[in-house]
Order: structure tokens, then sequence, then C-alpha cells
């Protein structure tokens, strides 16, 4: 929670680059609560209006575990390498 403004932030403005692509890398994360998930949601939708796609590498297990008991999983592109991304 204490980090979803900088998150936010630093998504706003990988979004208004422009690339079209948006990765974030999740390999280090052993934690994310509800404003986190939220947070990827929000921004995945934005992306998605955009014409342009968020991915995100895999993080710990507690992370993939919590994102697949709360379905949200099901909602974003999750990859285990960046290798997977250009494929």
């Amino acid at each position: 929670m204490a980090t979803v403004p900088q998150l936010e932030q630093e998504l706003v403005q990988a979004s208004n680059d422009g690339s079209g692509m948006i990765v974030l890398d999740l390999r280090e994360l052993d934690f994310i609560d509800s404003t986190g998930l939220r947070t990827l949601l929000v921004e995945h939708e934005r992306s998605r209006e955009k014409g342009g796609e968020l991915a995100l590498i895999r993080g710990s297990r507690q992370v993939d575990r919590l994102m697949t008991i709360t379905r949200v999983a099901e909602h974003l592109r999750i990859v285990s390498s960046p290798e997977e991304i250009v494929a």
C-alpha cells in the first residue's frame, strides 16, 4: 500500500510514453495487497483502451497464489520469463 502511489506514477508515465507494451517484472515482489492488485487491473484497462498491453513477469509463489485466488490472473497476461512476452 505504501508504494502504490509511486507505482501508479510510473505506470502513467510509461503509458504516456506510447510504447504500447508495459512490462512489470514481479520476480522480486514478495507481497501484494488489494490496493496493488487494483492498481494492476486499472493499468490493464488503461492500456487496453489505448490499444496497448500490460504484461507481468510472474512473482513469488505468494503473489502468484493471491492473483489466482482473487481471479486477477484471469484478466492479466502473466508470463514466467521476459522471453515469453515477445513470443
